[in-house]
């Protein structure tokens, strides 16, 4: 990773335990932190434990707001966002892949928005997070 990371007093995994547990899909994590670190400066890292996952979760966050999370697994990770009202009609309205706009829709509505978690294995998953993330920051 870049940027150093900033936690809750939680520890981040190992970056040797965190690439193998990742395996291939390892560059386009680091790839997706890269291009938001970029495009939403400032960004923090703030890794979180978990109940589902020995690694935990990182979340990447601009000032008090959470861009995306991304929760590592074996082989691939998990690209986890909230949308707000606003953030949700732009994604029904954008070119995204039809398969999230209906998990977008069948996600049950909160206070803070529509919650989603899509598999991030090929660069087309990771074209994809980074037009959700442009999304979720316009609105």
């Amino acid at each position: 990773m870049t940027a150093p990371i900033a936690g809750s007093g939680n520890n981040p995994p190992d970056e040797k335990v965190l690439a193998r547990t990742l395996g291939g899909t390892k560059a386009l994590w680091d790839e997706l932190i890269r291009h938001v670190e970029t495009e939403h400066a400032p960004v923090t890292h703030r890794w979180t434990a978990s109940k589902t996952s020995a690694l935990g979760f990182l979340r990447l966050v601009q000032k008090k707001r959470t861009i995306l999370y991304l929760l590592p697994r074996e082989g691939y990770f998990l690209t986890a966002f909230v949308f707000g009202e606003k953030a949700t009609a732009a994604v029904r309205a954008s070119d995204v892949p039809a398969a999230v706009v209906t998990m977008l829709n069948a996600a049950r509505p909160y206070a803070e928005g529509r919650g989603i978690r899509l598999e991030t294995r090929t660069a087309r998953d990771l074209a994809t997070m980074k037009k959700l993330a442009a999304i979720k920051m316009a609105h």
